[in-house]
């Protein structure tokens, strides 16, 4: 068995989007969806990062605090992978699983309806976004994997982890053009992978620890 998760230095990330748009490409992404997104934080103490993201800036990289005595700090989100996912007990058709492989949660497009149970359960904000209308693309062609998920109207899609990459032997997209190595990937039960020895290493924290719903992806700090 694995348990994949990640860890992201925040010390590291300095709020450039790549991995935002490196997801967007590989998974070709309609213009309302992001799975993965960076927001700007008005403070850099990591034990804020769990409150809810709207309390962050409104645009990217405003600092906050008052001149001279001004802060910045980057919050890299996504779905969080939990091992106790929220959003699983309340999906009224099964559309949300969580493979006991490898830990990662995802929804299946042919069975969800749309009911946004999962978005309102889950404690982790915006991490899942309701297509409401029929995708509209960037471009006129199709970007990305081959083996992209599909998107369609009236079903909730999130992060995948990449499980299409993971399948493959590679690492989610995010991860390939980190400018500043921020990320780490792995087996949280292999004590060797390299997500194990940094989060062995390095002080961490969770979102929304108190939720109880043991996220995979750890805030270095």
């Amino acid at each position: 068995m694995t348990r994949y998760g990640m860890a992201i230095d925040l010390k590291r990330c300095f709020g450039c989007q790549t991995c935002a748009a490196a997801c967007k490409v590989a998974n070709n992404l309609p213009k309302e969806l992001s799975y993965n997104v960076v927001y700007t934080k008005g403070d850099n103490d990591p034990t804020t990062f769990g409150v809810a993201v709207a309390r962050g800036a409104v645009a990217n990289d405003n600092a906050g605090g008052k001149f001279p005595n001004c802060t910045l700090g980057f919050l890299p989100m996504q779905c969080q992978h939990c091992e106790k996912p929220a959003c699983l007990a309340v999906c009224p058709t099964g559309a949300t699983t969580k493979d006991e492989e490898t830990g990662i949660v995802s929804v299946d497009g042919e069975l969800c309806i749309g009911c946004e149970s999962c978005i309102k359960a889950c404690p982790y904000e915006k991490v899942r976004t309701l297509i409401s209308d029929s995708p509209e693309y960037y471009l006129d062609v199709v970007v990305g994997e081959s083996d992209a998920p599909p998107h369609k109207s009236g079903t909730v899609e999130k992060c995948t982890f990449c499980k299409n990459l993971i399948d493959r032997g590679e690492v989610p997209a995010c991860m390939q053009l980190c400018p500043g190595r921020a990320r780490f990937w792995g087996d949280l039960d292999d004590p060797e992978s390299e997500v194990s020895k940094a989060v062995a290493e390095r002080e961490h924290t969770f979102l929304h620890e108190e939720a109880g719903t043991n996220p995979s992806v750890y805030y270095l700090s």
